[in-house]
């Protein structure tokens, strides 16, 4: 997962192909797949409204320096995560690379 932290998303990645998919669905705890294989997503749970709010925040830096965002279900103690690439019509390294970067965020450890 290393290197999903360190890379920068790029606007013509393919579709992850099963295994890769496998690959990076294992080096990232907690996120699934939907039954398609189209979206991974992940619940984030936090003790108050402020806490859930600095990591929205959190995750719009990261979905701004990366030029890719998210679906959000924001709620007053938990935000639902959901990533994937519309323009592919699937998940590319992209949604693991944003997926790895949110899961490092002090914020999702609260």
């Amino acid at each position: 997962m290393n290197e999903l932290l360190l890379a920068q998303c790029d606007p013509k990645a393919p579709l992850m192909d099963a295994d890769t998919r496998a690959r990076v669905l294992a080096a990232l705890p907690g996120w699934l797949a939907d039954a398609e294989n189209k979206v991974i997503g992940r619940r984030f749970g936090f003790d108050n409204f402020y806490q859930t709010m600095a990591f929205v925040d959190a995750v719009a830096e990261i979905a701004h320096a990366q030029d890719h965002h998210p679906e959000m279900l924001v709620g007053y103690n938990a935000c639902t995560i959901s990533w994937t690439t519309h323009s592919r019509g699937g998940l590319t390294l992209n949604d693991a690379i944003c997926a790895a970067q949110v899961s490092a965020l002090p914020e999702a450890t609260a």
